[in-house]
């Protein structure tokens, strides 16, 4: 059986397809197979996916046609995945060399379900990291995905097929927020999800893709806390609060306009000031960023909070 299946939902991604299959096709493990799963592009997508898969049986070009990037993963591994162990990664994000190497030493551990590794966010040029996501000691419990999700990106997370199968996948109906939902359903039944501390994923932040708009994902929210709460978890103030910060963040970093950072920000401190400022550097720094964004040009913004 194959070790690893590697599940890519792609639309209108050649701009980037071919740098993120090159990123697998170096990998120091060669045991695996990625599916690329078309979802209608009007663009050269699968004509570049074909040009690699000629050349590299691991390759599969699959189609499920407008049915978005959830019904893309689930239908890879549900219908057509052949590993053990399943992998995500995204059109236009990248791996190390090494990660399949390491989440192999990872799964060896049979009290390992899903593992997850650091994410390094670059705008255009890998090599150029802007900023890097922290990875708990300890696995992920439900209280704290309502606050952040250090996971960060699908790309980020490789999990035991079984388990995928178990949790029988993805919500479709969701736009945002989708894959913190499975999160907590998966640590809901008590999955063993464990972070690595080494960078895995290299992920292209783009302030017009999903992950940017900041509005839908907190309307998304509701979703994951009404899942928490059949699990009997609650966020507190100080979840919340976090929880704005995290958003505050993500607008400085994307450059999503003047205003909406700072909105965030001092939703967050209205509602629990201590759990807000928890990290006294992280509070303190996402809102005097928020504040200077009212006054310094954009582009100077985007440079300072991408870091």
């Amino acid at each position: 059986m194959t070790r690893f299946s590697i599940i890519i939902p792609c639309y209108n991604a050649a701009d980037t397809i071919l740098e993120t299959l090159r990123s697998l096709q170096v990998q120091t493990i060669t045991d695996w197979e990625a599916i690329c799963v078309d979802d209608g592009s009007t663009d050269a997508t699968t004509q570049i996916i074909a040009a690699v898969r000629d050349a590299d049986p691991r390759i599969v070009l699959a189609h499920n046609p407008r049915k978005g990037p959830s019904a893309a993963r689930n239908h890879g591994v549900l219908t057509l995945a052949k590993g053990n162990i399943i992998a995500f990664c995204d059109a236009d994000d990248l791996w190390s060399p090494t990660k399949l190497a390491e989440l192999n030493t990872a799964f060896s551990d049979l009290f390992v379900d899903a593992a997850f590794g650091k994410v390094a966010f670059f705008n255009t040029d890998p090599s150029a990291v802007t900023a890097t996501s922290t990875v708990p000691l300890t696995p992920l419990h439900i209280p704290m995905l309502l606050s952040e999700n250090p996971v960060c990106t699908m790309s980020n997370l490789a999990i035991r097929k079984v388990h995928f199968e178990k949790s029988r996948g993805f919500d479709e109906t969701l736009v945002h927020n989708e894959d913190l939902e499975w999160l907590v359903r998966l640590v809901g039944h008590d999955a063993n999800i464990v972070g690595l501390q080494s960078v895995q994923t290299f992920y292209r932040a783009s302030p017009y893709g999903l992950s940017s708009d900041l509005r839908a994902m907190e309307i998304g929210r509701n979703a994951v806390l009404e899942t928490a709460a059949s699990f009997g978890f609650r966020p507190d103030a100080a979840s919340n609060a976090i929880y704005q910060r995290y958003l505050a963040r993500r607008a400085l970093r994307l450059g999503q306009g003047r205003t909406l950072a700072l909105r965030f920000a001092l939703s967050g401190v209205a509602n629990c000031p201590s759990g807000f400022f928890a990290s006294p550097k992280r509070g303190i720094l996402t809102l005097l960023g928020a504040l200077c964004a009212l006054v310094l040009p954009l582009p100077v913004c985007r440079t300072l909070f991408s870091r």
